[in-house]
Protein backbone atom coordinates (compact mmCIF):
# COMPACT_ATOMS: atom_id res chain seq x y z
CA UNK A 1 0.00 0.00 0.00
CA UNK A 2 1.57 3.34 -1.01
CA UNK A 3 2.21 6.03 1.56
CA UNK A 4 0.07 9.14 1.12
CA UNK A 5 0.93 12.63 2.23
CA UNK A 6 -1.79 12.67 4.86
CA UNK A 7 -0.41 9.44 6.38
CA UNK A 8 2.97 10.96 7.27
CA UNK A 9 3.70 11.62 10.96
CA UNK A 10 6.84 12.68 12.84
CA UNK A 11 8.80 9.99 14.63
CA UNK A 12 7.55 8.99 18.08
CA UNK A 13 8.87 11.39 20.75
CA UNK A 14 10.49 13.80 18.27
CA UNK A 15 7.83 16.53 18.64
CA UNK A 16 7.21 18.21 21.93
CA UNK A 17 3.96 19.95 22.64
CA UNK A 18 4.30 23.75 22.87
CA UNK A 19 4.78 25.29 26.28
CA UNK A 20 1.55 26.65 27.77
CA UNK A 21 2.33 29.92 29.50
CA UNK A 22 0.19 32.01 31.81
CA UNK A 23 -1.54 29.07 33.49
CA UNK A 24 -0.81 29.89 37.13
CA UNK A 25 2.31 30.27 39.26
CA UNK A 26 3.26 26.61 39.32
CA UNK A 27 6.05 25.72 36.91
CA UNK A 28 7.75 27.87 34.32
CA UNK A 29 5.83 30.56 32.43
CA UNK A 30 3.51 31.60 35.21
CA UNK A 31 2.55 35.13 36.28
CA UNK A 32 4.02 37.37 33.50
CA UNK A 33 4.15 34.47 30.98
CA UNK A 34 7.56 35.36 29.57
CA UNK A 35 6.61 38.96 28.71
CA UNK A 36 8.70 40.67 31.36
CA UNK A 37 7.12 43.17 33.74
CA UNK A 38 4.74 45.97 32.90
CA UNK A 39 5.01 48.15 29.82
CA UNK A 40 3.05 48.22 26.61
CA UNK A 41 4.48 44.97 25.22
CA UNK A 42 3.36 43.09 28.32
CA UNK A 43 -0.26 43.87 27.56
CA UNK A 44 -2.63 42.57 24.88
CA UNK A 45 -3.87 45.75 23.20
CA UNK A 46 -0.89 46.58 20.96
CA UNK A 47 -2.02 47.08 17.36
CA UNK A 48 0.00 45.44 14.59
CA UNK A 49 2.17 48.04 12.88
CA UNK A 50 2.23 50.33 15.93
CA UNK A 51 5.61 52.04 16.29
CA UNK A 52 5.45 53.68 19.70
CA UNK A 53 3.82 56.93 18.62
CA UNK A 54 6.14 57.41 15.65
CA UNK A 55 4.32 57.76 12.32
CA UNK A 56 4.02 54.14 11.18
CA UNK A 57 5.62 52.83 8.02
CA UNK A 58 2.30 52.36 6.21
CA UNK A 59 1.64 56.11 6.60
CA UNK A 60 5.18 57.21 5.74
CA UNK A 61 5.16 55.52 2.34
CA UNK A 62 3.30 57.14 -0.56
CA UNK A 63 -0.06 55.67 -1.46
CA UNK A 64 0.23 55.68 -5.23
CA UNK A 65 3.11 54.14 -7.14
CA UNK A 66 4.89 55.12 -10.31
CA UNK A 67 4.58 58.01 -12.71
CA UNK A 68 2.06 58.58 -15.47
CA UNK A 69 3.46 60.59 -18.37
CA UNK A 70 0.59 62.71 -19.75
CA UNK A 71 2.48 63.28 -23.02
CA UNK A 72 3.11 59.61 -23.86
CA UNK A 73 2.28 58.75 -27.47
CA UNK A 74 1.09 55.18 -28.03
CA UNK A 75 1.05 53.59 -31.46
CA UNK A 76 -0.79 50.61 -32.92
CA UNK A 77 1.88 48.26 -34.29
CA UNK A 78 1.48 47.21 -37.93
CA UNK A 79 4.02 44.74 -39.27
CA UNK A 80 5.07 44.02 -42.83
CA UNK A 81 3.48 40.55 -42.82
CA UNK A 82 0.07 42.18 -42.24
CA UNK A 83 0.76 44.58 -45.14
CA UNK A 84 1.72 41.59 -47.32
CA UNK A 85 -1.66 39.96 -46.58
CA UNK A 86 -3.41 43.29 -47.28
CA UNK A 87 -1.60 43.65 -50.63
CA UNK A 88 -2.63 40.12 -51.66
CA UNK A 89 -6.33 40.88 -51.18
CA UNK A 90 -6.37 44.54 -52.29
CA UNK A 91 -3.99 44.87 -55.23
CA UNK A 92 -3.18 48.43 -56.25
CA UNK A 93 -5.03 49.99 -53.30
CA UNK A 94 -2.95 52.24 -50.99
CA UNK A 95 -2.51 51.07 -47.40
CA UNK A 96 -3.78 53.93 -45.23
CA UNK A 97 -5.02 53.69 -41.64
CA UNK A 98 -8.61 54.03 -42.89
CA UNK A 99 -8.37 51.23 -45.47
CA UNK A 100 -6.58 48.98 -42.97
CA UNK A 101 -9.33 49.60 -40.40
CA UNK A 102 -11.99 48.63 -42.95
CA UNK A 103 -10.41 45.17 -43.36
CA UNK A 104 -9.83 44.89 -39.56
CA UNK A 105 -6.05 44.78 -39.89
CA UNK A 106 -5.69 47.32 -37.07
CA UNK A 107 -7.95 48.50 -34.21
CA UNK A 108 -10.49 51.29 -34.71
CA UNK A 109 -8.53 53.89 -32.75
CA UNK A 110 -4.91 54.90 -32.36
CA UNK A 111 -1.94 56.18 -34.30
CA UNK A 112 -0.31 53.64 -36.63
CA UNK A 113 3.38 52.74 -36.69
CA UNK A 114 4.69 50.34 -39.33
CA UNK A 115 7.32 47.90 -38.03
CA UNK A 116 9.70 45.66 -39.96
CA UNK A 117 8.64 42.12 -38.95
CA UNK A 118 8.02 39.93 -41.97
CA UNK A 119 8.72 40.30 -45.69
CA UNK A 120 6.98 42.58 -48.18
CA UNK A 121 7.20 41.50 -51.82
CA UNK A 122 4.34 43.52 -53.36
CA UNK A 123 4.63 47.15 -54.46
CA UNK A 124 2.52 49.09 -51.95
CA UNK A 125 1.93 52.75 -51.11
CA UNK A 126 1.84 52.93 -47.30
CA UNK A 127 0.66 55.88 -45.22
CA UNK A 128 1.09 55.86 -41.43
CA UNK A 129 1.97 58.15 -38.55
CA UNK A 130 5.41 56.58 -37.96
CA UNK A 131 7.76 54.02 -39.53
CA UNK A 132 10.73 52.02 -38.31
CA UNK A 133 13.89 52.23 -40.43
CA UNK A 134 13.70 48.56 -41.38
CA UNK A 135 10.07 48.98 -42.51
CA UNK A 136 10.98 51.98 -44.72
CA UNK A 137 13.85 50.01 -46.25
CA UNK A 138 11.63 46.97 -46.96
CA UNK A 139 8.78 49.03 -48.49
CA UNK A 140 11.07 51.06 -50.75
CA UNK A 141 13.02 47.92 -51.75
CA UNK A 142 9.73 46.36 -52.92
CA UNK A 143 9.07 49.44 -55.07
CA UNK A 144 6.48 51.08 -52.82
CA UNK A 145 6.29 54.55 -51.31
CA UNK A 146 6.21 55.72 -47.69
CA UNK A 147 4.05 58.67 -46.56
CA UNK A 148 4.31 59.97 -42.99
CA UNK A 149 0.96 61.33 -41.79
CA UNK A 150 0.93 64.38 -39.49
CA UNK A 151 0.22 63.83 -35.81
CA UNK A 152 -3.31 65.01 -34.92
CA UNK A 153 -2.06 66.94 -31.88
CA UNK A 154 1.21 68.55 -32.98
CA UNK A 155 4.30 67.29 -31.22
CA UNK A 156 2.27 66.21 -28.16
CA UNK A 157 3.89 68.40 -25.55
CA UNK A 158 2.85 71.99 -24.77
CA UNK A 159 5.43 74.77 -24.87
CA UNK A 160 7.31 75.52 -21.65
CA UNK A 161 6.04 78.42 -19.54
CA UNK A 162 9.46 80.07 -19.30
CA UNK A 163 13.05 79.37 -20.16
CA UNK A 164 15.35 78.87 -17.16
CA UNK A 165 18.15 80.83 -18.87
CA UNK A 166 16.04 83.91 -19.64
CA UNK A 167 14.30 84.03 -16.23
CA UNK A 168 17.45 84.99 -14.30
Amino acid sequence: MPIKLHDLKPAEGSKKSPMRVGRGIAGKGGKTAGRGTKGQKARRNMKPGFEGGQTPLYRRLPKLRGFHNPFRVEFVALNLDVLEAFAAGHAGEPATPDTLRLVSAIPKKGLVKVLGRGVLSAKLDVSAHAFSQSAVAAITAAGGTVTVLPMPFGNGRPAAKGNALTNR
